[in-house]
């Protein structure tokens, strides 16, 4: 019983503490019409601390998306374009000889900075990416004999484009899954895109005004850590992680030639994290198993790497997310 009215308490605090997240939406949406999803996606990359990977034909707002995201929390923004001639050193800084002083100092990289994007990864070779992935990872950056840490909140919003994949860099798949969701922006409805095309017509573009600061997100984690996830809930994510890996044991045996290997362990923590962030951007203080499905796709997606034999009878990894999803037991 006592369980319960924790939970009761729980709920109606987490209420509270995320009021914030309906101002954020309403701000952004000023800007970006449509793309709700994304928006979601964003939210929860940078409440659960985790970095996104974005793939979407050019002109879908991806960049409009996290720029406006930084106004509204009033973070600073870097954006990097990925070519074929860039440097590792172009990315996290160097050391330069001044003059002045007679002697080497750091000059910082853009990777500096709270929100990034880190536009067209694909186009740059493995050095420049391998860089950028261990600053991800480590959230700090060695130049010369000193390690500098990144700022607080640290986000990757890294972008591809599916089209012209000739003289691309294609990230290795042990790298992918160092990011927490890979994201599928697809084209606005007829309606949206009205409203886009009506807004980029208009004298004044609109924009998002600030709402919170780097610090209050970094409070707000804290809080998105304690939503409350049931032992029937992480059952049911490692159910549906582990199909990935052995779906003949999840009754599908007709994909076991299909996969080449299932989700890794960051799958299970990534799709725990997700859900919990998901929750509270719903305003709730425990997750339910439609949390789990919500954010299944974007964390499993880039986690399963598929078979020729896949390709040929082009089976993607969403017909085997969509699957597991329909065979697995909901709690």
């Amino acid at each position: 019983m006592s369980e319960q009215v924790n939970i009761k308490e729980l709920n109606e605090r987490i209420k509270k503490e995320s009021e914030f997240v309906d101002l954020i939406s309403m701000e952004m949406q000023k800007v970006i019409v449509g793309q709700k999803a994304l928006l979601d996606r964003l939210l929860i990359g940078l409440l659960s601390d985790g970095h996104i990977l974005l793939e979407g034909v050019p002109g879908l707002a991806k960049t409009l998306a996290i720029t406006t995201l930084a106004q509204t929390i009033d973070a600073e923004f870097s954006r990097i374009q990925f070519t074929p001639d860039l440097l590792p050193a172009d990315l996290i800084g160097t050391m330069i000889y001044s003059q002045k002083k007679e002697d080497f100092m750091v000059k910082k990289g853009p990777i500096f900075a709270n929100l990034i994007l880190a536009d067209e990864i694909n186009r740059s070779p493995a050095k420049v990416q391998s860089a950028l992935l261990e600053a991800m990872q480590e959230k700090q950056v060695t130049i010369g004999e000193e390690t500098y840490k990144l700022g607080k909140p640290f986000l990757v919003l890294a972008t591809q484009n599916p089209l012209e994949q000739e003289g691309t860099y294609p990230l290795p798949e042990a790298q992918v899954d160092r990011f927490m969701l890979k994201v599928i922006v697809t084209y606005p409805s007829r309606d949206d895109e009205r409203l886009i095309m009506r807004e980029n017509l208009q004298k004044v573009f609109p924009s998002a005004a600030r709402i919170m600061k780097p610090e209050d997100i970094m409070k707000a984690r804290d809080v998105v850590k304690e939503v409350y996830i049931d032992e029937k809930i992480e059952n049911y994510i490692l159910d549906i992680v582990f199909a990935t890996r052995n779906p003949e044991k999840a009754g599908l045996a007709q994909f076991v030639p299909m996969i080449h290997y299932g989700g890794s362990p960051r799958a299970s923590i990534n799709l725990a994290k997700a859900a919990k962030a998901y929750a509270f951007i719903k305003r709730r203080g425990y997750v339910v198993p439609e949390d789990v499905r919500a954010v299944c796709y974007d964390v499993l997606r880039h986690r399963i790497g598929l078979t020729y034999e896949a390709e040929a009878e082009n089976i993607t990894a969403t017909d085997i997310i969509s699957e597991i999803l329909n065979n697995v037991e909901v709690p």
